[in-house]
């Protein structure tokens, strides 16, 4: 029997380190994606027998194109790569850090996606999971009882991860024929370096990663274009 394989971007550290280690614990193969090569080699060590380091910048075409042509068959892609670290509202931001994040967020999800489906393709149960974040929710964004205050603040990186969602739901729609499942998760605040509130926070990366494993395990009757919280509840969009 083959070993399912996996490929995590942004792995070698924060939420995206834990989804690796979850994945290779639960007998998969996986890819630890990383800008840097000593960072994803160091990752690997740290994980085990079941990792490989695979250099892949999210924002890079060529290095996309690299690391696709490695990759023959893959069975679970995991968009994790992110960046957060912006905290004005819009009518405060600087145009270029809007343009800077959703390079990463949005852009490079399309990218490496698209550029790996060839090899999920080639998978019996193919599965794609974003990375989002529960301040990208439009639904708790409004309302009385808005969820990251109202106060509109890093609007760059919540309003990326409100096209995150829309994409979610948009290549769950084009792939449903082909047996893909494709979720959109939000890990919840954590431990990490993504920006000062996460880097002050105490929670445990390992639990939003968690959450992120039900999602590229899910069987064939799993749900498809969805958004969850990392302890499986439905997020709203």
């Amino acid at each position: 029997m083959t070993t399912a394989t996996a490929l995590v971007t942004g792995a070698n550290k924060g939420i995206g380190k834990h989804i690796a280690q979850q994945l290779a614990t639960a007998g998969l193969s996986v890819y630890v994606g990383s800008r840097d090569a000593a960072r994803g080699r160091a990752a690997v060590e740290e994980i085990g027998a079941a990792a490989r380091p695979l250099v892949l910048d999210v924002t890079d075409a060529a290095s996309i194109a690299a690391a696709a042509s490695q990759v023959v068959q893959l069975d679970i892609l995991v968009n994790n790569a992110g960046i957060g670290d912006d905290p004005h509202s819009a009518p405060d931001a600087d145009v270029e850090d809007f343009r800077r994040i959703y390079e990463t967020n949005v852009f490079g999800v399309v990218a490496v996606t698209n550029a790996f489906l060839p090899a999920l393709r080639r998978s019996p149960h193919p599965r794609i999971v974003n990375i989002s974040s529960g301040t990208g929710s439009l639904g708790r964004s409004t309302g009385p009882s808005a969820f990251a205050s109202a106060t509109g603040a890093m609007a760059a990186y919540r309003s990326s991860k409100t096209a995150l969602n829309a994409l979610t739901v948009f290549y769950a729609q084009a792939l449903a024929g082909e047996g893909f499942k494709v979720n959109a998760l939000a890990p919840g605040l954590r431990a990490t370096d993504l920006n000062a509130i996460a880097a002050a926070s105490d929670n445990d990366p390992a639990e939003g990663a968690a959450g992120a494993v039900r999602l590229a395990l899910l069987p064939d009757d799993g749900p498809t274009g969805e958004f969850f919280s990392w302890d499986g509840t439905t997020v709203p969009w």
